[in-house]
């Protein structure tokens, strides 16, 4: 009888655990989904600004801390060294949320899909708008 006993708790504790985790994780994933409304939108204004050769339009979807650190000079050096031009397609990675930014792998991708370019951004959000924090290679 005791050994039955300690079964039925065990497995209740097993299902409450289970419950439990799984509340958590659709919680974060909601939030996660509620947060990072808006980067879509400025990932997509962010690439329409360098395509169209409106560099400074691009730069200006930095935060103040991106332009401490990177000047417009720089920018434009790195832009040039990415060589955006060679990648149509563009794949999102998963975001994920630290310390309450958001970061993103872009999976860029060329025309015949035979070159990638794998981009690291930081989101940040500045009032109530989403700003780049930061971008960077993505080690392969």
């Amino acid at each position: 009888m005791d050994g039955a006993l300690v079964k039925a708790i065990g497995i209740k504790t097993l299902l409450y655990g289970g419950g439990a985790l799984l509340l958590l994780w659709t919680f974060n994933a909601i939030k996660l989904v509620i947060g990072a409304r808006g980067i879509n939108p400025l990932i997509k204004q962010f690439f329409d600004q360098i395509a169209s050769g409106r560099i400074d339009g691009a730069y200006r979807l930095t935060t103040k801390t991106y332009k401490q650190h990177v000047n417009r000079q720089d920018f434009l050096k790195f832009l040039k060294e990415l060589q955006l031009n060679k990648y149509k397609n563009l794949k999102s990675g998963r975001p994920r949320i630290e310390n309450n930014q958001i970061l993103l792998t872009l999976n860029l991708k060329s025309e015949d899909k035979s070159t990638q370019l794998p981009l690291e951004f930081t989101f940040t959000k500045v009032d109530k708008d989403w700003r780049i924090n930061r971008i960077a290679r993505a080690n392969s």
